[in-house]
């Protein structure tokens, strides 16, 4: 059992889900009754994107491991998943266990002040991004969440342009990143800085709808204001 055990953890730890999946399954153990069986099955089923296994096996290792640190990442895994899914409640469940366990970091806080965002909190999100630069400056999910919620909610245009341009100097062919600064350009009304960022962003993209649609109001701003100009002279 221990040779399967360790050589489906190599599988995993080399990318190769599915045969550390079949590895798994292929043990002679009962998941509920082993949690180190658990944790990596639903490592297993998170990577391959499907959830709801992975949810039932995670769930299994937060109720029963004794082992603090896999209890912690099925804990994350879990906020990951729900957030990805929809289910912002239970993600923010998640997260609050984590916090109140004790376990504070920056990856934490920045994930919860999205969900916090998705769920219309916009105060409490901003506070846990910033606790999450806090914890570090360089972390670019939350320099860049803090951006575009400041550019998006129209807080501070000219603030979100800092946060952007510092995530985007750290991650420079992330495109989520190359939107949100293209969006706060365009909240600031510079077009042109605007186009620039969200045609790169585009591009990375593979033409996802949110950033075309930043890039729509872009055009349609930039000639509005052309023809306003051109009726002034």
């Amino acid at each position: 059992m221990k040779k399967s055990m360790k050589t489906g953890i190599r599988l995993y730890r080399t990318r190769r889900y599915e045969q550390a999946l079949h590895e798994f399954q292929s043990m002679e153990l009962d998941p509920a009754d082993n949690p180190e069986l658990s944790y990596y099955l639903g490592l297993c089923y998170t990577q391959l994107e499907r959830y709801d296994e992975a949810l039932l096996y995670l769930e299994q290792v937060v109720t029963s491991s004794d082992n603090l640190l896999q209890i912690y990442q099925s804990r994350m895994i879990l906020s990951y998943i729900y957030t990805t899914t929809g289910r912002f409640q239970l993600a923010y469940f998640e997260l609050d266990q984590l916090l109140k366990s004790g376990y504070e970091s920056a990856q934490v806080y920045a994930a919860f002040g999205y969900v916090e965002y998705m769920m219309d909190h916009t105060d409490q999100s901003l506070e846990h991004l910033q606790k999450a630069i806090t914890l570090d400056p360089r972390n670019t999910n939350a320099l860049n969440s803090i951006g575009f919620i400041l550019a998006e909610k129209e807080i501070d245009p000219e603030g979100a342009l800092s946060y952007c341009k510092n995530a985007v100097e750290l991650k420079p062919e992330n495109p989520a990143y190359l939107d949100s600064l293209g969006w706060a350009y365009y909240k600031v009304g510079k077009y042109s800085e605007a186009k620039s960022y969200l045609r790169k962003a585009l591009n990375l993209a593979g033409g996802n709808r949110e950033i075309a649609s930043h890039m729509k109001a872009t055009l349609t701003a930039e000639a509005d204001a052309k023809r306003r100009s051109s009726e002034e002279i």
